[in-house]
């Protein structure tokens, strides 16, 4: 027999009104009132494969500097609407905010909410924020962000294979001498990207010497000011970068190039993700193309399934990016 408001009202004890506000995610229901009807909505039964129909995107936003100057996750989300738009299921963008002084309450209402499955960009996350994931109660895919110790459905890019594969073509080209352009922000995707990099030195039997690498904020305009006062220092530079973002590039190349540094016949740089403006950078950016809006889509099928299937099993799915080659690596044979 299907499960009507006025059964959940009799079981957590509140009214009616009070059920239908909390389902429908309105304001005025306090977070320990809403819980206690999503429980008892849960215990009767109430969450059934039909009653999920929406997909919300959540962004998990640490301090932004990553997910918010970058019309890189804009494409994310494009593949996640038009993948929803497909299946007939609506799509809700939020954000989980750390700055915000209700952080907790958008928490607990992105945990508690059975009406929808979750697409959590976790780009952002460290380690430290990995216990929200446990906290979901509904069927969830991750993007970006993946934990060892914990199982849970993840859609990666394949960070360090490609860094690996940036690192080989700058060696193909003969550069020996190669640095690393480091994001500030020590975010898995970075942290592997840097493991790739590393790799692909070992390999070919270079090292990565502690002065070519050079932490620079994440932001376009933040990379840009600290190569500049790096580089007013007067330090030696390698020969080619490896950069963790295309961000960062293309901030560090118009500082190098601001100082009278020319790209590519000073020093290389290569890219990563291939913003749609990295193409008409001068010089055009060497980078690796990730499948940004098909990434979202993959997620709400996996999304689907796990709402259709109700299985316990946990995937771990990998992208690979597309090498792309423009204007912003020479060759040292020329």
């Amino acid at each position: 027999m299907k499960v009507s408001m006025k059964d959940i009202s009799k079981e957590a004890g509140v009214s009616v009104a009070t059920v239908s506000n909390a389902l429908n995610h309105k304001q005025g229901v306090n977070a320990q009132t809403a819980e206690r009807v999503f429980e008892a909505a849960k215990r009767l039964g109430y969450y059934t494969e039909s009653h999920i129909s929406k997909v919300k995107f959540v962004i998990y936003k640490r301090n932004g500097v990553i997910v918010e100057d970058t019309p890189f996750f804009q494409m994310m989300i494009a593949g996640v609407e038009e993948e929803c738009r497909s299946r007939g299921m609506e799509m809700v963008l939020c954000n989980l905010d750390r700055r915000d002084a209700n952080y907790e309450e958008q928490l607990r209402w992105v945990q508690n909410d059975k009406s929808s499955g979750v697409i959590l960009l976790g780009t952002e996350m460290l380690d430290e924020d990995a216990p929200l994931i446990s906290g979901l109660t509904v069927p969830f895919v991750v993007i970006d962000f993946w934990k060892e110790d914990m199982a849970f459905n993840t859609i990666l890019i394949n960070n360090a294979d490609a860094s690996r594969m940036a690192t080989d073509y700058l060696i193909h080209k003969g550069h020996k001498e190669i640095g690393y352009l480091r994001g500030d922000l020590r975010i898995r995707p970075f942290q592997a990207r840097a493991s790739g990099l590393r790799s692909a030195l070992r390999r070919a039997s270079l090292a990565l010497m502690p002065e070519y690498v050079i932490t620079l904020r994440a932001t376009m305009n933040g990379a840009y000011e600290d190569m500049r006062q790096y580089l007013s220092r007067g330090q030696k530079l390698p020969t080619a970068f490896f950069a963790d973002n295309d961000m960062i590039a293309l901030g560090a190349v118009k500082a190098m190039t601001d100082m009278g540094i020319r790209v590519p016949e000073d020093v290389s740089v290569v890219g990563f993700d291939d913003l749609p403006f990295s193409s008409i950078s001068a010089p055009p950016l060497t980078t690796l193309r990730v499948p940004k809006q098909e990434m979202g889509r993959v997620a709400v099928r996996r999304i689907a399934e796990l709402i259709k299937t109700g299985e316990n099993l946990c995937l771990k799915q990998q992208v690979l990016p597309m090498f792309i080659e423009r204007d912003s690596v020479r060759s040292m044979d020329l």
